[in-house]
């Protein structure tokens, strides 16, 4: 799965909005093309950008900056917003943008659609941003009687590649995508279905990978500072990981987990050297901490993985990990954002049972 970061450009700055409404843009970062060159340097590779502006006048406003971000960045470049005539999507790929996303002349002119993707192929892409399943259009300004899933199979056999969909209602909220309706959209066409809206973290990211998707966009996540970048690249296979995926790892994961589908993992400050807690992995919580090099860990009351910090953003970025001498107990050190308990306390090893304690 690829990870796209987001530039949303409104008046030529980076907003981002709340569910779709342009009454509530703000603005989450400097320089467009700083912005970009920035997410390259984290290891991205695509970037997704909208031009709002265009959106909501119905043709293209701020295409001279986004050429600019494409040639300057050195990513790969989509574009939406406004794109509703030939000419438009035409312009675009001839000045340096790889993929085109046309949105309301979907609902409007499929014959467009259909043109388009016969003289430009993989190159044209359809944005389907739906509120409670229902196609959005005009900068999600106005409302149609297509239901999302209708959209997309109309979409895929007109010969469309690839689908991103956008749950309207999750949009810069920090919610969670919406998985239920991204999972049925992936199952009924046989699109490369990207996801947009409500990315909050690593385990959002993680919940996207799962459902087997092309792709996933990511926005006011990393203006926020809830998303790490590196992190959530390197969990896609987009970028270098930080451990090897070769034989001697494999090795070592199977001799790790050879007497138990669990194994504790301690985990210790690097800076102090105090144990913060201890926790269990199996193999797949093991594979995300090394791939991400921040601690994923996997519930025995809830049965299921969890990313430590993906609800209190105390994250723990891991800096070195051993075994012990049977192979059946990791510690890892790490740097500790906050604390590590969930009651506040820095570690969850705080109650005093027995010894000197002012030694």
């Amino acid at each position: 799965m690829i990870l796209l970061p987001a530039i949303d450009l409104k008046d030529g700055k980076c907003v981002r909005l709340r569910r779709g409404d342009f009454s509530t843009a703000e603005q989450v970062a400097g320089d467009p093309l700083e912005t970009a060159r920035a997410f390259r340097a984290a290891g991205a590779r695509w970037l997704h950008v909208v031009d709002l502006d265009g959106a909501k006048k119905g043709a293209p406003v701020q295409s001279e900056l986004i050429f600019r971000i494409a040639r300057s960045s050195g990513l790969a470049v989509e574009v939406g917003g406004g794109i509703r005539s030939m000419e438009a999507v035409d312009r675009y790929l001839q000045n340096g943008i790889s993929r085109v996303i046309l949105g309301t002349a979907a609902i409007d002119s499929p014959d467009f659609v259909r043109a388009a993707v016969e003289k430009h192929g993989e190159k044209i892409a359809v944005g389907i941003d739906a509120k409670d399943g229902m196609a959005a259009r005009n900068g999600w300004t106005g409302t149609s009687g297509a239901f999302y899933i209708d959209l997309a199979q109309r979409m895929e056999r007109l010969g469309v590649k690839y689908i991103i969909f956008t749950d309207i209602g999750r949009d810069g909220m920090l919610s969670g995508p919406n998985l239920e309706q991204l999972d049925r959209l992936n199952q009924a066409v046989p699109c490369r279905v990207t996801a947009s809206g409500g990315v909050a973290n690593l385990k959002d990211v993680a919940n996207l990978l799962d459902l087997g998707l092309y792709g996933a966009i990511c926005g006011r996540a990393l203006y926020a500072g809830t998303l790490d970048l590196k992190a959530a690249v390197a969990l896609c296979g987009s970028g270098k990981k930080r451990a090897p995926e070769d034989d001697k790892m494999n090795r070592f994961t199977d001799r790790l987990f050879r007497k138990s589908e669990l194994v504790p993992a301690v985990i210790q400050e690097a800076g102090t050297g105090q144990v913060l807690m201890v926790a269990y992995m199996n193999r797949e919580s093991f594979r995300r901490t090394l791939a991400t090099g921040y601690t994923w860990f996997y519930s025995r009351s809830r049965k299921k993985l969890w990313n430590k910090g993906e609800t209190s953003g105390h994250f723990q970025k891991v800096l070195r990990v051993w075994s012990d001498c049977d192979d059946d107990t990791l510690l890892l050190s790490v740097e500790q954002t906050g604390p590590a308990c969930h009651t506040g306390h820095h570690s969850c090893f705080f109650h005093k049972i027995w010894g000197n304690f002012d030694a």
